[in-house]
């Protein structure tokens, strides 16, 4: 238990995806306009990432090794990512269409967001088992989520400053992702011993 912990606190907020491996940095730009928006986002991520970690632990444990067949393990994971994005970009489309156009083609990105891809490889490498990769790719995406709705925030109340000429645009966006990622990695100094 003590375990699932340290892999939920750790994938979460010591080596949150964005701040500390910069993995989906263009969704955490793209999509954090909007809190609402980055939500969905996170939402989403969370679903293809947790459902994506189980079901790669399960091909790569049961298809790749048995059969040596590890060169494989990118491409069979990438099919995976690929499939669970379809499914959810046609949920949204049916049942929440309004959420399906905001995220626009974010939506189909997911499926190259290198955090999703990047959950799955490091809870291979790691040698989670089963449990715990599913529980790491379900912390990831909330480090993820928690990530983009934050920067979002930010970004709202951005609208109503004024900063210099040479800051605006891309330039302010940088600074303030960066403050925010110092304060993530406030969080790297606690320790659990």
């Amino acid at each position: 238990m003590t375990n699932i912990l340290l892999i939920m606190f750790a994938a979460i907020l010591t080596e949150n995806f964005i701040f500390s491996k910069f993995y989906g940095i263009c969704p955490f730009v793209g999509v954090s306009d909007k809190p609402s928006t980055a939500l969905g986002m996170g939402m989403a991520v969370c679903f293809v990432m947790t459902v994506s970690n189980a079901v790669t632990y399960l091909i790569y444990t049961y298809l790749l090794l048995p059969f040596d067949l590890i060169y494989l393990r990118t491409i069979a994971f990438i099919l995976v990512i690929a499939s669970l994005v379809q499914f959810i970009e046609m949920f949204l489309r049916r049942y929440i269409p309004q959420l399906y156009s905001a995220l626009g083609i974010y939506l189909p990105l997911i499926t190259t967001n290198c955090a999703v891809l990047g959950a799955a490889l490091l809870s291979v490498e790691e040698g989670y088992n089963f449990i715990e990769g599913t529980i790491f790719g379900f912390a990831a995406a909330l480090g993820f989520t928690l990530a983009i709705v934050i920067f979002a925030g930010v970004r709202e109340r951005m609208k109503y400053a004024d900063p210099p000429k040479c800051f605006r645009g891309l330039g302010i966006l940088l600074i303030a992702a960066c403050l925010v990622a110092m304060a993530f990695s406030g969080f790297s100094g606690i320790s659990f011993e």
